[in-house]
């Protein structure tokens, strides 16, 4: 691209980056698509089903309303609009931003959802001042993220860059209905899924604009935050064995109990996780089977979950903890057995839109925090085909997220959005230079 091509477009403008009520907008539209929900009494809202195909109805229609050029559902059930660039560009690169908009069971109204209705209302106000930027701009509402009603996640991006596994549509949810069966039901052709990727190819970036989930942003008193890396993941499920033994006649020297080795194990990921920042260890299940308030428990499960946004600091802590079970297991006189679960690798924002990012904040004097994302998004598996940045919007309520309890304000919504003009506005001018 050339600088007389982009300077075609008319670059947002800093001091009228989004109209004033941007982030009202935003919120009234996220209690509007509420309520549509898979349950009478709280939302969710999972792949395929009425609630679901009707919240993509809506996505569409608000495009539309927007100023998109093009607006479409592709076969995965992605909603897909197009602001096209400015004129004047000869072949304009594409960059693309979004989320999901399925619901884990009794969620939140702004999980996922924010980084579709944000970028729209962006686009309505490019559209209203007669704006173009100087690349073509793709907003994404991904149909299935959480993967609560197949168990497979990322169905909906991994469509949209090409990696669908076709594999997938004989998956059945609870109630025996196959993939392939809802797909068709809410009127897609599966089979196209397969070039629902390839037929538009990849874009050249992409970027989401996201709740945080977590309390760091509300502790410190911040609105948003600029992400290093998305959380590579190793998940493991361990049984131990012990001897079961009579609770009032083995002494406590001669026990081979399963469970206090399950205890000192999680003490020992709760210490070792602790030492350094953006590393986190967590036993989810602790359970002693046929347990009984009289008898020396003899086995015990637990779950290990290890994340952080390097492997390699993730991969140093599981050595250690490893060590560490060996250690404890032998001097108890007990028997450890781990199967893994999950492996996902930590997936990092590119450096360069990172300092895009950062230099949108300082233009509007917003501080700026950098901070790992513990939690998966759609911005993760595209990460591994093109560049990847993230932006986080602080969540109330202490950070929690997948719950009803889920909030934001409008006030930290509009500066998202301000944020998000100001990265458009520098993305543009990076793509200018030779």
């Amino acid at each position: 691209m050339t600088p007389n091509a982009a300077a075609a477009a008319q670059p947002v403008p800093s001091n009228e980056a989004v109209r004033p009520d941007l982030g009202a907008r935003v919120m009234n539209q996220a209690d509007f698509l509420a309520r549509w929900s898979d349950h009478p009494e709280h939302l969710t809202c999972t792949y395929m089903t009425p609630a679901h195909q009707a919240t993509a109805l809506q996505l569409q229609a608000w495009m539309r309303e927007a100023g998109f050029d093009e607006v479409h559902q592709d076969a995965a059930g992605n909603v897909v609009g197009r602001y096209r660039a400015a004129p004047g560009v000869g072949q304009p690169q594409r960059v693309s931003t979004g989320s999901h908009f399925d619901t884990v069971r009794n969620g939140g109204k702004y999980d996922g959802r924010l980084g579709i209705l944000l970028p729209i209302a962006v686009v309505a106000d490019l559209h209203a001042r007669g704006q173009r930027l100087p690349f073509d701009f793709e907003v994404v509402g991904f149909a299935e993220e959480e993967g609560v009603r197949y168990g497979s996640t990322f169905l909906g991006s991994s469509a949209y860059i090409g990696m669908f596994d076709m594999a997938q549509l004989e998956l059945r949810d609870a109630d025996g209905v196959s993939m392939r069966e809802a797909i068709e039901a809410a009127g897609h052709d599966p089979a196209a899924i397969a070039h629902a990727g390839p037929a538009t190819g990849v874009p050249q970036h992409y970027f989401e604009v996201h709740i945080e989930q977590g309390p760091v942003l509300c502790g410190r008193g911040l609105p948003l935050g600029v992400v290093t890396a998305i959380a590579g993941s190793v998940r493991r499920r361990l049984r131990l064995t012990g001897l079961a033994g009579h609770a009032g006649t083995t002494p406590m020297g001669m026990r081979r109990d399963a469970a206090c080795a399950a205890a000192e194990i999680a003490l020992y990921v709760e210490s070792r996780c602790s030492q350094e920042p953006g590393l986190v260890g967590t036993v989810g299940v602790l359970e002693v089977p046929g347990g009984s308030i009289n008898v020396i428990p003899g086995a015990c499960l637990l779950t290990l979950d290890v994340r952080a946004g390097s492997d390699a600091l993730r991969d140093a802590a599981l050595a250690d903890i490893d060590a560490r079970i060996a250690d404890i297991c032998a001097r108890r006189g007990v028997q450890a057995e781990s199967e893994e679960l999950l492996r996902a690798a930590a997936t990092p924002c590119d450096a360069a839109h990172m300092a895009l990012w950062r230099t949108a904040l300082a233009k509007h004097d917003i501080p700026i925090l950098e901070l790992p994302s513990g939690a998966g998004h759609d911005a993760m598996l595209i990460g591994r085909r093109v560049p990847m940045s993230m932006l986080f919007v602080r969540c109330g309520n202490g950070g929690i997220s997948h719950n009803p309890l889920e909030t934001m304000t409008a006030e930290d919504a509009q500066l998202a959005g301000i944020a998000v003009a100001a990265f458009l506005d520098a993305l543009g001018a990076s793509l200018a230079r030779p």
